[in-house]
């Protein structure tokens, strides 16, 4: 089953990387500006990049550190994304095809490591978080961003779905609270947090991911019967005008961002 949650991504991504490295909610953001405000990366550093798929984490860090190791499971994302950093002269990365549950690295070989809006495509979200913590040093900052789930278990399902109609290598969101305990297993602790709210256009959110019109129109029909819980929660607007009146043409979700520090040695006990 994991094998083939894994082979899912391969594919989807290796279908779309190019969108990857173009898409405006994942090149910009305040949250790629927040990663440098709390990691407060030094010259001599190394960082990683875990599932970096357009490069924009790399690209942020890369200024500012020694190395950034980018890392991503399918081949094709991580050559869009050398492509993408090669052409706007950054050379400081290198670039890995790792697994974020398995990683090839020793432990104690970064004091930042980082993944952005990618771990919802994990199925073993506890193998990732032990995995950034094995390799984090001691002291280390480990910055998680992702959608995530409210609490309510409805409101939760939806979201799930519509994910994974939109994309079958979606595995699921979780809520904060059941990552802080993956955290806190790990041997991290949440040292500064930011719960945001991101507003996602339909037809550019859809599009790119899906294969053809008619996942397409899944996606959409999912979204128009969505009850008036969901519809409230995730703060739908609609179309009010022209041959798009009544559907759905924005929503939002929530989105976490986690700064969490790696316990020093003699913390420890």
């Amino acid at each position: 089953m994991e094998r083939d949650a894994k082979e899912l991504v391969q594919k989807q991504f290796g279908r779309t990387a190019e969108e990857y490295v173009n898409s405006e909610s994942h090149a910009r953001g305040d949250d790629l500006e927040r990663i440098v405000q709390w990691t407060q990366p030094q010259g001599n550093w190394t960082a990683l990049d875990i599932a970096t798929g357009g490069g924009h984490v790399a690209k942020t860090l890369a200024p500012h550190v020694r190395m950034v190791a980018a890392t991503d499971l399918t081949q094709p994302m991580l050559v869009a994304a050398r492509n993408h950093l090669v052409g706007a002269d950054v050379l400081n990365c290198v670039y890995v095809l790792a697994d974020a549950e398995k990683l090839p690295f020793l432990d104690d070989s970064f004091e930042i490591v980082v993944c952005r809006i990618a771990a919802h495509h994990f199925p073993s979200p506890q193998a990732f978080v032990t995995e950034a913590a094995r390799v984090l040093k001691p002291g280390g900052r480990f910055v998680l961003i992702d959608n995530v789930i409210p609490e309510d278990a409805q409101l939760a399902t939806f979201m799930n779905k519509v994910e994974h109609v939109r994309d079958h290598s979606h595995v699921r969101c979780l809520a904060v609270s059941e990552w802080k305990r993956l955290v806190e297993r790990a041997g991290l602790h949440v040292a500064a947090e930011r719960l945001n709210r991101k507003t996602h256009a339909v037809p550019s959110w859809a599009r790119r991911a899906v294969a053809d019109e008619q996942q397409f129109a899944e996606v959409v029909h999912c979204l128009q019967t969505a009850d008036e819980l969901a519809q409230q929660y995730y703060s739908f607007t609609f179309a009010e005008f022209g041959e798009r009146a009544g559907q759905v043409t924005t929503f939002q979700v929530d989105e976490w961002a986690a700064l969490c520090v790696k316990t020093e040695p003699d913390q420890l006990g």
